[in-house]
């Protein structure tokens, strides 16, 4: 095999192919898309921007792998977002001192300890009483919407701390802190998943459950788990999107995103199947869908048709990374023609 066709053989190959397009068309449409500047110790530009606009979606398709990895689905992180950052803000906003760090770390608290029970509730209805995932996290996709909406009153909780600011659009040595937090938990999960049997119980229970349970793996307890890991994740990002605007709106923080988590673990090689998982190729997924995003602003592209737009890239790098359609199209090609008879012996005089 040569080494193009093993390089395309790498499950990474195709969405690598398709993030250094985006980029490409960006850098030929708008030159300046590729200048990075150094400002009061920052660093700032557009691919700064990716970066750090990307990390929120990083942490939701970071749960959201392992929770596909073993077969499931999870509805509820965009409602996760929006409650998490919700009761962060609120509890925020109470505070006499909105800067006192240690009323900031309180609120993160008391928002991670919920994520953690909506979290178990998740899990226990899918690993417990054997509610299919779809339906199970659809239940909180719903009622967790409704949810940040009574805690914020149905109003936006504005707030004025910088503390909290920092999560979104602080900045250390000289990168935005949220590219570090999301860093940092993917370091934290994959070197728990990967350096240690944990990543292939995970990838055991997601393709075959019953087998998994029959060869001593309490497959009820990995799937418990991973919603939990989930919510925490999605917690996170929720803290980030509302840091970003400093502020919290039950009804449209975290929107939606739990389908763009959904199709950069799919653009990243995961199979909704379930079983093997890569985070390298999540990672590469959230990365494409911002610079998509960012794309389509960047371009102008009317609101009307931003979503078409991104729907059909989509589609295009699903397709081109799809071994199937890949071997459809090698069979339609026509077949070599072989020389005939009087051109063969041509040759052979040549070569003689």
């Amino acid at each position: 095999m040569s080494t193009w066709r093993k390089a395309a053989a790498h499950r990474l190959f195709w969405p690598v192919v398709a993030l250094v397009t985006l980029l490409a068309a960006n850098i030929a449409y708008r030159p300046s898309f590729a200048t990075v500047e150094m400002k009061d110790g920052h660093l700032y530009g557009s691919l700064i921007d990716i970066l750090r606009l990307s990390a929120p979606l990083i942490l939701v398709a970071l749960g959201m792998t392992l929770v596909i990895a073993t077969g499931g689905i999870d509805l509820s992180v965009g409602s996760m977002c929006a409650i998490s950052g919700a009761v962060a803000c609120l509890h925020i906003s109470k505070q006499a001192d909105q800067n006192s760090v240690s009323g900031v770390l309180t609120g993160l608290a008391l928002a991670l300890g919920l994520a953690l029970v909506l979290g178990a509730w998740n899990g226990t209805l899918v690993s417990v009483i054997g509610i299919q995932p779809i339906i199970a996290t659809l239940i909180l996709m719903v009622a967790g919407r409704g949810l940040a909406q009574l805690i914020t009153e149905g109003q936006i909780i504005t707030i004025n701390s910088d503390p909290y600011k920092a999560i979104g659009v602080g900045y250390l040595l000289t990168l935005p802190l949220a590219i570090y937090i999301a860093a940092a938990v993917v370091v934290l999960i994959a070197v728990i998943t990967r350096r240690s049997a944990l990543g292939l119980i995970i990838e055991s229970v997601g393709g075959n459950a019953e087998a998994s349970r029959l060869a001593g793996i309490r497959s009820r307890r990995i799937m418990f788990l991973v919603y939990v890991v989930s919510a925490v994740c999605a917690a996170v990002a929720g803290f980030m999107i509302t840091a970003n605007v400093s502020s919290a709106d039950g009804n449209s923080a975290g929107l939606w995103v739990e389908l763009d988590a959904i199709l950069a673990v799919v653009i990243g090689g995961t199979s909704l199947a379930g079983g093997r998982f890569s985070f390298g190729g999540t990672i590469l997924g959230a990365l494409i869908i911002q610079t998509l995003t960012t794309t389509v602003y960047a371009m102008n592209i009317s609101p009307q048709t931003s979503l078409l737009f991104k729907a059909v890239v989509v589609i295009v790098v699903c397709l081109i990374q799809a071994p199937a359609f890949r071997a459809a199209l090698a069979r339609r090609r026509p077949p070599a023609v072989p020389p005939t008879a009087a051109v063969q012996e041509q040759k052979e005089q040549v070569a003689a």
